[in-house]
């Protein structure tokens, strides 16, 4: 279970190291603090004294060890910034840093509540009055009409006529790297997002990283994909949500059978005074309510907020849930070609509060900011890759579908670059006229077709390796 962490466990590790001039193993540190701390946090507490140069890390995965820097090298940043780690939150890490995001109303008074000391904090249990209260199309947390007319003008984007998850196919490449690092960053991954881009793009693992952290980002990578190959099939249903926390948790959970399952033993939530519902009956009944409830909001970002308020409230899942109300979260942008969700730039510490203020006071308030700059922020990100790239291509954009299933033939049935297998191929797939336009588009893509592109294909990585092998002209 997650720990409240001491304030000066940080100052320990590091001096238990210093006591160790030829370094220590993980192992070792993990044993020494196994009654204070998972070993998960450990391992970012080590991570974060690398980052500030406080100790060294030699070696890779699981032979590395920690030892004291040089006095030469040594810096006081870790003291100078502030940043001391206090609390562990799920699978995150409350840190002091003070980026934040423009508050309004009551959210920093909200925000002061939460910061007191845990012992100052009344504990409390799950309040389903305020799923109860909610009425979809009536009650709105994005309260303000001009809110929601301000994200839908910064979010549509020029395929919002065509099929479902279309803009997020265009988009796909960017849209795995920037969602799976910075919502991994938000749980505390280490990943940066150059490691995360050569993960997903090469497979490429970094260096010094553990194991956790690589499925993390795999996990998101395969479960964005889902969400966006199954654009048209996807909604608020159990079949969605069961399988997007399944591709999240894969090799995460200590019980493979939590996964894509709703909980039935109790959880706890260190550094908050919130204590979730506990019986497997009332959460599956009120899990159900707020797929019913989400599924009949009209207003696309209504919807998106109202599963990263609700998720994370019920903790439906052992573990994973603020992931999953994550990627749940951009369910609606996919669905309606609205520019996604990325997470880019949220600041963690204000992540982390606006969802501990939902917990400890059933409001939105502080949450509600978040997503509101969050989704601003991930336009802008969105955009300006957009707005470097041409006009789309107005035959590929009318055929996109038909491409989809050619490229995938051909490639699944181990076939050539040469016309005559694409004509087989095509035969009947577009009218006669267009076929020899489309028959050069088809092989262009099967010449430009890599391993950082087959997703938009929904190819998988050994089809497209078996292809591969066997054109050794490409």
């Amino acid at each position: 279970m997650p720990k409240k962490l001491a304030a000066d466990l940080i100052a320990r590790i590091e001096a238990e190291i210093l006591r160790h001039p030829e370094g220590l193993a993980a192992g070792a540190v993990y044993e020494s603090f196994a009654k204070e701390a998972s070993s998960r946090s450990l391992l970012r507490i080590l991570k974060r004294l690398v980052r500030h140069k406080k100790i060294l890390a030699k070696g890779g995965s699981r032979a590395t060890r920690y030892l004291p820097l040089p006095a030469s090298q040594a810096t006081t940043l870790l003291t100078e910034s502030g940043d001391k780690l206090l609390t562990e939150t799920g699978d995150s890490l409350l840190t002091e840093a003070e980026v934040y995001v423009p508050l309004t109303g009551e959210s920093e008074t909200l925000r002061d509540r939460v910061r007191r000391p845990i012992t100052q904090r009344e504990p409390v249990g799950y309040d389903r009055t305020l799923l109860d209260a909610y009425e979809p199309n009536k009650s709105f947390y994005l309260s303000s009409a001009a809110w929601r007319a301000r994200l839908a003008e910064i979010g549509r984007s020029p395929l919002a006529a065509q099929v479902a998850g279309t803009y997020a196919r265009d988009i796909l490449n960017r849209l795995l790297i920037d969602l799976s690092w910075a919502s991994s960053h938000l749980e505390g991954n280490t990943y940066s997002r150059l490691d995360t881009q050569e993960l997903i793009e090469h497979g490429r693992v970094a260096e010094g990283k553990d194991q956790l952290e690589t499925q993390m980002i795999l996990n998101h990578k395969q479960a964005i994909e889902f969400l966006v190959e199954h654009a048209a099939e996807i909604g608020f249903n159990n079949y969605t949500f069961m399988n997007l926390h399944a591709l999240l948790s894969q090799n995460l959970l200590g019980n493979p059978a939590d996964e894509g399952r709703l909980r039935t033993r109790i959880v706890d939530i260190g550094g908050t005074v919130y204590r979730p519902l506990q019986v497997p009956q009332q959460i599956e009944e009120l899990f159900g309510l707020i797929l019913n409830k989400a599924g009949a909001i009209t207003d696309p970002f209504e919807q998106s907020f109202f599963l990263m308020v609700h998720i994370p409230y019920l903790q439906p899942f052992m573990d994973v849930n603020k992931r999953v109300s994550r990627l749940a979260a951009n369910i609606p942008f996919i669905r309606g070609n609205l520019c996604p969700l990325s997470f880019v730039d949220v600041p963690e510490r204000a992540y982390v509060e606006g969802t501990l203020v939902v917990y400890e006071h059933a409001r939105i308030d502080l949450l509600r900011d978040v997503f509101m700059w969050a989704y601003e922020r991930s336009c802008q990100n969105f955009k300006a890759i957009a707005g470097s790239m041409p006009e789309p291509d107005p035959f590929r954009l009318k055929y996109r579908e038909e491409l989809k299933e050619a490229v995938t033939r051909l490639v699944r049935e181990t076939r050539g670059t040469n016309v005559g297998d694409t004509r087989k191929v095509t035969a009947n797939l577009v009218p006669a006229a267009d076929q020899p336009q489309f028959v050069s588009m088809v092989s262009r893509e099967l010449n430009n077709l890599h391993e950082g592109n087959i997703a938009r294909y929904g190819l998988r990585l050994p089809e497209y390796r078996t292809w591969r092998q066997s054109q050794p002209k490409i």
